[in-house]
């Protein structure tokens, strides 16, 4: 029997809506095995870590050597691979030293960014404010050189990688009496906190080891200080504690010459400045202070980070720097340690550090995470830093 034509017709498209779809099915199966190279390549992950402090006003120049000694550190590791072939991304955020900028510069770096952990504050107070902020989100925060009280007490998660104003200030005075044999200090102090807490602690340790025979302050700024170096005179001192900064210092040095007063001139990490030695000229000559890090140290890991500061930044590295590299080494060899991981595991990590050899010296930690190294006493001899310890 043969069919008509509107039959033939119905046949035939039935037919040809058949192969279409078994086709179609082909190419879909054939989709679903095969990768679609038409896409983009997932971007790599990165892990995160930031820093917050002034990078723009009137202490900026902290903030930036901060910033520029964590870049190095960072560079360092995404050559060697990253952390488990994962590149490490910094982020930075500018507080301009003040204590809100810091606070809303975590919560920024914690909530937006992700960040896993923080190098900073740079100076106590940023670290007082944003401390707090960081601790409570359980993200690792450590400092390279907030020196003040309470900065390792604000929580488990707060590190610091810097010696505090005490520690410094009592190892000097122990050094000035068993290695110098100086017997009677005076001391002068700037009148502010870092000046205070400097003198609170060598007095006390310079009554139980030695003798104090005055004690004098003055004002940063202030450039006569003949009045108090009259008073010192008049005990007889072997030595003067300047608990203070370069500026005040050298000009302090200049007028106990002046006035006959030969004492050793002693002091802190504020020394630390090519400008004592241009201010002081003479009269800064043989004295005795501590520092976080001294440039000149022959060690091939410090000579190498000088190296490389100095052809990235063209200028010379200074203690914010350096103390800021070790303690972001510190920080990515215990992230490395944890296979990337934050929060709870990091901070344990962090807290098992000891004798991490860094170009500011070993440091481990106490309980309360503050840190554990022997501070480096310098001295200016013919007109330069000298290393004594």
């Amino acid at each position: 029997m043969f069919m008509s034509k509107h039959s033939k017709f119905l046949t035939i498209l039935f037919i040809i809506m058949l192969t279409a779809a078994l086709l179609s099915g082909c190419s879909q199966n054939q989709s679903e095995k095969s990768p679609d190279t038409s896409q983009p390549v997932k971007a790599e992950e990165t892990i995160k870590i930031g820093t917050i402090g002034p990078l723009t006003g009137n202490i900026a120049t902290y903030g930036l050597s901060t910033k520029n000694g964590v870049e190095i550190a960072v560079e360092e590791f995404n050559q060697n691979g990253g952390i488990n072939g994962k590149p490490i991304k910094l982020i930075s955020e500018d507080t301009r030293g003040e204590q809100t900028e810091a606070a809303n510069a975590a919560s920024k770096l914690i909530e937006q960014d992700k960040v896993v952990a923080i190098v900073g504050g740079v100076i106590s107070s940023e670290t007082l404010t944003a401390g707090p902020i960081a601790n409570d989100a359980k993200v690792v925060m450590i400092s390279s050189s907030s020196t003040a009280a309470g900065v390792p007490e604000i929580g488990d998660y707060i590190f610091r990688n810097c010696l505090s104003d005490e520690v410094q200030a009592i190892q000097l005075a122990e050094y000035a009496v068993k290695e110098l044999g100086l017997k009677k200090f005076a001391i002068m102090f700037t009148n502010n906190d870092y000046g205070l807490s400097l003198k609170e602690a060598f007095e006390a340790k310079a009554k139980e080891l030695a003798g104090v025979t005055a004690v004098e302050t003055y004002n940063d700024g202030e450039k006569d200080f003949r009045a108090q170096l009259t008073k010192i005179k008049g005990t007889n001192p072997d030595a003067l504690y300047i608990a203070g900064y370069y500026t005040e210092a050298a000009k302090i040095a200049q007028q106990a010459k002046d006035q006959g007063l030969n004492v050793q001139i002693l002091g802190a990490d504020g020394f630390y400045s090519p400008v004592l030695l241009e201010l002081g000229g003479d009269a800064v000559e043989g004295a005795v202070f501590t520092a976080g890090f001294f440039t000149d140290d022959p060690s091939e890991n410090t000579q190498n980070f000088v190296k490389v500061y100095k052809e990235k930044f063209n200028s010379e590295p200074d203690m914010f720097a350096a103390q800021a590299y070790d303690a972001a080494m510190i920080l990515l060899t215990a992230l490395k340690n944890t296979d990337d991981q934050g929060k709870e595991a990091l901070q344990q990590e962090m807290a098992k550090i000891k004798d991490f050899p860094g170009i500011t010296g070993n440091t481990s930690f106490t309980d309360v995470g503050d840190a554990i190294k022997d501070i480096i006493i310098l001295k200016v001899e013919d007109g330069k830093f000298t290393k004594l310890r």
